[in-house]
């Protein structure tokens, strides 16, 4: 039976770590923390579930998670952000093929958002992503803040089962997440030399809303369905808007 590491990054997350925690006791093998220098519990939380608990002041949400898959003592691993765990069903549907692991390159899964007050069934949903992989194979890569795992190979199993994301508890902490986030991106985007005109932040923005709200059908997922729409809307166009406010500053 193939063992698994739990990979994770954490900073002033003792309001939610301890229910990923739970989440992965039974599951994985070990369990690797990487802490951006936390003040709070989030600490003395993790130090209930594992000693591997590695300092590292933040570099940026990609090299942290390469540090941690580096740390890890098993090829194979598992991530997890820790607003995240796993549903009773992606459990067994882990432990199900840890005996046969080797024949797929990754392994995705379906990611369900509790945003503020409800499940969000439609504009995020689901939101596959790739969790368990083989770092002989696999990192992590993408642009800041938005990481991706970066496959060689191409043969990706979905498993049964959703990754629960609890998301923002307020509609404040979405849009400092949004400034936050457009602030690293736009920083990314000048990085990366990327083409950016004046309509971008329109084309982007407006691209973003219809995408969820209409073809992902947000507008089934009620009032939370809109605001959420609107609101990544405008974190594109945010974003945008930033990049063409900072070339001007150069």
């Amino acid at each position: 039976m193939a063992k698994i590491s739990a990979c994770i990054i954490s900073y002033n997350e003792e309001k939610k770590i301890e229910d990923c925690l739970k989440s992965l006791v039974g599951i994985v093998d070990e369990i690797i923390v990487v802490d951006s220098l936390s003040t709070d519990k989030t600490k003395e939380i993790v130090q209930k579930y594992t000693d591997k608990i590695f300092d590292q002041e933040f570099l940026g949400h990609v090299e942290q998670k390469n540090i941690a898959v580096e740390k890890a003592s098993h090829d194979w691993i598992l991530s997890l952000d820790c607003d995240e765990r796993l549903t009773d069903e992606l459990k067994e549907s882990i432990l199900k093929i840890k005996d046969n692991i080797e024949t797929a390159d990754a392994y995705r899964m379906a990611r369900k958002t509790f945003y503020v007050y409800r499940w969000l069934n439609y504009c995020w949903y689901p939101d596959f992503k790739v969790r368990i992989f083989n770092r002989n194979t696999a990192r992590w890569g993408g642009t800041n803040p938005h990481d991706r795992i970066e496959l060689k190979g191409k043969n990706v199993v979905t498993l049964k089962g959703d990754i629960q994301h609890f998301s923002f508890n307020s509609i404040s902490e979405h849009i400092k997440t949004i400034d936050n986030f457009t602030e690293i991106g736009a920083q990314q985007i000048i990085k990366k030399g990327k083409s950016v005109s004046l309509v971008s932040p329109f084309t982007h923005g407006i691209w973003t809303f219809i995408k969820l709200y209409i073809f992902k059908k947000g507008f089934m997922d009620g009032y939370a369905g809109l605001v959420v729409s609107v609101l990544s809307g405008m974190h594109a166009f945010i974003k945008y808007t930033k990049v063409i406010v900072l070339r001007e500053k150069l």
